[in-house]
């Protein structure tokens, strides 16, 4: 009997309930469908981490990290404003998680702000690691930023910024560019896909995102030229690569999202889009994502803490549960992760679900997350 080894991090707030929820349903479906097991190996980070050894990130769980294939959690809190950096972003940056992929489609039975939700089935990759996420970004008003401003000024002959300014940085590069593009241009056409679109707002900010935008054609053109061509110049059995400025895909997203089968974003732009696609097929309980380097793939829970709620027992486990279906994919089990997307659908159609789902299912019974996980695990 094969095994993979799975480091998994509970995460903070309602992390641990869907956890123990979630972790059931996914052996479950592998054991139905192949000889291969799961070794969960737990590491520490966030709120639990802290109390343990006094590091919301402790270098035990990073050095574990650096030499995993699969790995899983729960959501991290991360105080607003103040505080220490966002743990999401450090485990990014830190581990070279480049690339994030999120896939948004809808599960039938759910109410949805729009009147066709089954028309959304995207997968966005977004460019993980630099834009204005990178974190380069300096106080109002400090020596720092005061410093900035005066370099702008006297070397660039720059005059738009405010003395008492707040300061970012916005880095771009064709290497990371080309890098999260080709990975979505070779996830594309390995599904059979019939377009690819790239998301920026290089109408504007035209040597950062529209660089994204140059750097994503060239790459289709320079390494997939036989397999790919454009919206100006289609070609029959090829992958359409085409661009739209982020304002006008959000509106496209609603309007015409069957036109829409991979997006291709810079940092920022796919976390808004990602999210609001999201919204359209029932919201954030049932959006699975990955965080992926050249050698590791980190599944987590798309969703916050939700510290309100937290070990109330009301928190819906989907998310990661159907992070356990990308993550079997992965594995080479697709038959596993189709069982517990049909599973999901299922328990959906039953009616019985958590409180967030209710409100959008008609005739709903409000159960608890761990029956609900108990329901999904039932149906697979």
């Amino acid at each position: 009997m094969s095994s993979k080894r799975v480091y998994w991090i509970e995460g903070d707030g309602i992390g641990p309930e869907i956890w123990r929820a979630a972790r059931p349903v996914i052996d479950a479906a592998l054991a139905k469908e192949s000889d291969m097991r799961i070794e969960w190996v737990e590491l520490l980070a966030g709120e639990k981490a802290t109390a343990e050894t006094g590091s919301p990130l402790p270098e035990e769980t990073m050095n574990a990290l650096r030499t995993a294939d699969f790995a899983m959690k729960g959501p991290l809190g991360t105080p607003v404003g103040t505080g220490i950096r966002s743990l999401n972003v450090a485990l990014r940056q830190t581990l070279d998680l480049y690339a994030c992929i999120r896939p948004v489609r809808h599960f039938e039975g759910l109410e949805t702000p729009v009147k066709h939700p089954e028309r959304v089935n995207m997968v966005i990759f977004r460019e993980n690691t630099e834009d204005v996420y990178a974190g380069i970004e300096y106080a109002a008003r400090t020596p720092e930023a005061k410093k900035l401003i005066a370099f702008l000024r006297e070397e660039f002959g720059v005059t738009k910024i405010r003395e008492e300014a707040a300061v970012g940085i916005k880095p771009m590069s064709e290497f990371g560019s080309k890098r999260l593009v080709r990975r979505a241009l070779r996830f594309a056409l390995d599904t059979g896909s019939k377009s690819l679109t790239l998301v920026h707002k290089g109408n504007i900010m035209k040597f950062t995102e529209g660089g994204f935008r140059q750097w994503g054609y060239d790459v289709a053109a320079q390494e997939f030229g036989d397999l790919t061509c454009t919206e100006k110049e289609p070609v029959e059995g090829r992958l359409v690569v085409k661009d739209r400025i982020a304002d006008a895909m959000f509106q496209e997203a609603l309007l015409r999202p069957e036109q829409y089968q991979i997006l291709a974003t810079p940092n920022l732009n796919g976390d808004y889009i990602s999210d609001a696609l999201a919204a359209q097929v029932g919201g954030l309980g049932l959006a699975p994502g990955v965080n992926m380097s050249d050698s590791l793939a980190f599944y987590e829970a798309t969703h916050g803490t939700a510290p309100t709620i937290a070990g109330q027992d009301k928190a819906n486990p989907g998310s990661v549960i159907l992070c356990g279906a990308l993550m079997l994919e992965q594995m080479g089990v697709p038959a596993a992760a189709e069982r517990i997307r049909n599973a999901m659908s299922k328990a959906i159609a039953g009616r019985a679900v958590t409180v967030d789902l209710a409100a959008q299912v008609e005739g709903a019974r409000v159960v608890g997350c761990q029956e609900f996980g108990e329901i999904i695990g039932a149906c697979l």
